[in-house]
């Protein structure tokens, strides 16, 4: 009996390849997958440009109120110092009378100071008072002169009422035109002063 030698059947390779690291796969597809966020809201040129219309609009806005309110309080001021027709028709025998020329006299010089500063500033000049003053001044002297104009107004009302009952002629109307403005120029500073306490609830945020 022959035998025939026969060689081994070849081992099997137990060598195995490392699977990945699976750090390194999350790492790949978060890197694959992830797509670049978008500015927030408010950066970058885009954001910058629209801050800047926006600050430019609410400068022209205040200019535009500030200008209305130098017109109604111009007027006030003269209507009521040509108030002068003889003797118990002369603005300066009544007290409501005096006290609403001074309210208009000062509206005046406030909104013409006012306009100023802010044409001066506007055509390229310096700031002449800068940051949070200039809104707290804006704000608090809007208020305190539209208060002032509402209470020349109101107080003069009923002098003007009682006269018209007795007779109604040009000094009264004089009168009663000078009230108007003077409310007039109360409603569009009371804007102002709206518009001035945004200024500066945003400079307070800054």
């Amino acid at each position: 009996m022959s035998f025939f030698s026969s060689s081994p059947p070849p081992a099997k390779s137990t060598a195995t390849t490392a699977p990945p690291d699976t750090a390194d796969v999350e790492n790949e597809n978060v890197n694959q997958t992830q797509t670049p966020l978008p500015p927030p809201p408010g950066y970058g040129v885009t954001g910058i440009l629209r801050r800047w219309r926006h600050e430019d609009m609410l400068k022209r806005v205040s200019l535009g109120l500030r200008v209305l309110g130098l017109v109604f309080s111009l007027l006030a001021f003269i209507i009521m110092a040509s108030n002068k027709h003889g003797r118990g028709r002369n603005f300066d025998e009544y007290e409501e009378y005096r006290y609403a020329l001074a309210i208009a006299i000062l509206s005046t010089l406030y909104t013409g100071l006012q306009s100023w500063r802010q044409i001066y500033e506007m055509s390229g000049g310096k700031e002449i008072i800068s940051g949070r003053n200039l809104a707290m001044i804006d704000f608090f002297g809007d208020q305190i002169i539209a208060y002032l104009l509402i209470s020349a107004a109101s107080s003069a009302i009923p002098m003007t009422n009682r006269m018209r009952e007795g007779a109604d002629n040009i000094f009264t109307d004089s009168s009663a035109a000078c009230i108007s403005m003077e409310f007039l120029a109360f409603f569009v500073i009371g804007f102002s002063a709206m518009l001035s306490g945004y200024k500066l609830a945003k400079q307070a945020n800054i």
